[in-house]
């Protein structure tokens, strides 16, 4: 019963606020749940409550499909590569270092999955909270309107090797060229780690861009992000909390800057980890208190294609923002009948090295190990005391000038 009690108040909690009335039929023939606002509409999946679709119309009035996916829902399961296509990683987002915490002096060993070693043949960490995270698994479909969809999905204690029971709704909404979503999580049996988000691969062009199959052309700014966590070369944080100084490969603070502007620089070399070049990194936002994050003007992140005039402006209640820039593709990963250009044999129907930008709102990284940045109080979670909670609203725009 106490249990029931828990379920009934976190629905209540994670459902939107407000939605138009208008129950659909639910999947189409692609097993895609679509939604609807102005300006804006989206399509998502049951497999790891993904979105899979996003479209919007660009400055010239043609219509963009702006997110990474599949065409299909059932290949999101088949596909080997697994690229977390716009998923929720749960029920610890990021890396876990050499897969262990500690909670109340007991040591967690949960499931390595990353840089396998010969010590470790299965991995040195913990990716994305492990083989089977969230965004491995079908969630259940709760509501459904017209603009509005609520995932749900019960994680048991054990699983992974994780603590705890976890339940958890997922909330998007459309309204009005914003994409709204929240994210919460109650533990109900037991002390656990729970830190989510939207792993979402963008590219503003829809992959259409005529003069370049990447995203290194667009413009990236973010006004808080003056700091970044320091890591080793497998990605692990060190613990060190590092200056992003004006001019810097990391500085997208004191100025929007192109995602492809400093890669020629040798600090980019080994940016992203070992032997890497480009951004697999984590800002945190230094935002002065008391402040209101829904406020208008006070967004995190802001991306632009002078290409296409799409501009998404990030405006979240988290602290941390990871951005990875698609380093890993290598142009085995299909675009979607909804992208990209048809009969041109210079532009390959496929996502290419840097041909994506991935942003996931999130806390700071690997803070179960870090104790000394003082995060536990939102990064672990009991039965009894308050439940997680992430919001975001993702605002579009055209903005048609060269620069953002």
């Amino acid at each position: 019963m106490r249990l029931n009690t828990a379920l009934a108040a976190l629905g209540a909690l994670s459902l939107p606020i407000a939605s138009a009335d208008y129950p659909t039929d639910g999947p189409d023939k692609d097993g895609l749940y679509w939604i609807y606002s102005e300006g804006l509409s989206a399509a998502f999946i049951t497999y790891g409550a993904s979105i899979s679709r996003l479209l919007i119309n660009d400055q010239y009035g043609i219509q963009r499909d702006i997110v990474g996916g599949f065409d299909n829902a059932s290949y999101y399961e088949i596909d080997q590569q697994h690229p977390h296509f716009g998923g929720v990683p749960g029920r610890y987002a990021n890396r876990i270092q050499n897969s262990t915490f500690d909670i109340d002096g007991v040591t967690y060993k949960v499931d390595a999955n990353e840089n396998p070693t010969a010590d470790a043949p299965l991995g040195a960490d913990t990716l994305h909270g492990g083989h089977d995270g969230w965004d491995y698994r079908n969630f259940t479909v709760v509501s459904h309107t017209n603009d509005s969809i609520t995932f749900s999905i019960v994680d048991p204690d054990g699983k992974e090797g994780f603590p705890g029971e976890v339940v958890s709704y997922i909330t998007y909404t459309l309204r009005n060229f914003t994409w709204d979503f929240k994210m919460v999580a109650l533990a109900t049996t037991k002390k656990t780690p729970i830190m989510l988000s939207s792993h979402t691969y963008w590219n503003l062009d829809g992959f259409a861009n005529n003069e370049t199959q990447t995203a290194l052309n667009h413009t990236l700014y973010m006004p808080y992000g003056g700091q970044r966590v320091g890591v080793d070369n497998i990605l692990i944080p060190t613990g060190d909390i590092l200056a992003n100084k004006p001019g810097s490969v990391n500085d997208f603070w004191s100025a929007p800057k192109q995602l492809g502007a400093s890669l020629n620089d040798p600090e980019a070399y080994g940016n992203c980890g070992f032997n890497c070049t480009g951004y697999d990194t984590c800002w945190v936002f230094n935002r002065e208190e008391p402040y209101n994050w829904r406020d208008e003007g006070n967004f995190v992140t802001r991306l632009h294609s002078s290409w296409s005039g799409i501009q998404l402006d990030v405006y979240t209640d988290q602290d941390a923002f990871q951005v990875y820039s698609c380093n890993g593709q290598n142009g085995t990963l299909t675009l979607k009948e909804t992208q990209g250009l048809h009969d041109n044999a210079d532009f390959p129907r496929t996502i290419p090295q840097y041909g994506c930008l991935v942003m996931e709102v999130e806390d700071w990284i690997d803070a179960i190990n870090h104790p000394e940045w003082g995060r536990a109080d939102k990064q672990i979670y009991g039965p009894g005391g308050d439940p997680y909670v992430l919001q975001a609203s993702y605002v579009f725009s055209i903005n048609s000038t060269a620069s953002s």
